[in-house]
């Protein structure tokens, strides 16, 4: 299981916020070549980096310095979502070196793009679902669908996905613990991997996943308690690789 370390970008700064709020937000560094740095320094096999205002405007803001980081790590799969709304957009980004990109609104608005974008850029999009209360939250996390989370993760799947990035909004940037429960149901409701996001706090919570990696849960984000100390990614990463392996 990957031990994801999660760069989020607002005003070109890395920042973390607290369940989704613009307005709630903690400052970690100003420069993330440096971050990125920092986590590749402490075993990182993959980076996940969200442009926060790109996900709120609806179009790329800090791509620039995405691509910074994607040109300056070549051979790190790097993970990128935030206001990802166009296939040009799409081509932008894997043009730069990034990996994977992270469809999040436009998938839930305009499912029909995820398929498109599975027959053209295959093998590099994924789709975040962001849950609360099993219903999927869009634009953000402002507004909340009446989509259910598993039904939009099967026919996902069926589009052509290469996994599903499972976030509990409810629990993210509150350290309160990830959701083992929400994330194992979600994760035998289809085939392709699922990446567990939000709450992870501490060593505790990688013992937990890695109990039910065999459920099909790939890696696990995590973003503020590696910033804070709470957990140490290198320990993390060493002891999902002795309790459950690596991709």
């Amino acid at each position: 299981m990957l031990l994801i370390p999660a760069i989020d970008l607002k005003d070109g700064k890395c920042v973390r916020l607290r369940q989704g709020r613009m307005e709630d937000e903690t400052v970690f560094g100003d420069d993330p070549l440096e971050v990125a740095q920092r986590w590749v320094d402490a075993g990182a096999r993959r980076l996940h980096m969200v442009d926060l205002n790109g996900a709120f405007e609806g179009k790329p803001v800090n791509a620039g310095a995405i691509k910074a980081v994607a040109e300056s790590f070549p051979d790190l799969p790097i993970q990128v979502g935030g206001g990802i709304r166009d296939e040009e957009t799409v081509q932008t980004y894997l043009n730069a070196g990034v990996q994977y990109v992270i469809i999040g609104t436009r998938a839930v608005s305009a499912p029909h793009f995820v398929n498109d974008l599975c027959v053209e850029f295959p093998g590099h999009i994924v789709v975040g679902l962001d849950a609360k209360d099993g219903k999927v939250a869009i634009e953000g996390w402002s507004k909340l669908s009446h989509h259910s989370v598993i039904d939009m993760a099967q026919r996902f799947e069926q589009d052509g996905v290469e996994a599903i990035v499972f976030t509990d909004i409810g629990r993210d940037g509150m350290m309160s613990g990830v959701n083992v429960d929400s994330t194992v149901e979600l994760a035998q409701s289809i085939h392709i991997p699922v990446i567990a996001s939000g709450g992870i706090t501490n060593i505790d919570d990688i013992r937990a996943l890695c109990a039910v990696s065999d459920e099909g849960i790939m890696g696990a984000i995590t973003g503020r308690a590696i910033y804070e100390g709470t957990l140490d990614l290198a320990a993390a990463q060493k002891l999902a690789d002795e309790l459950c392996g690596n991709e």
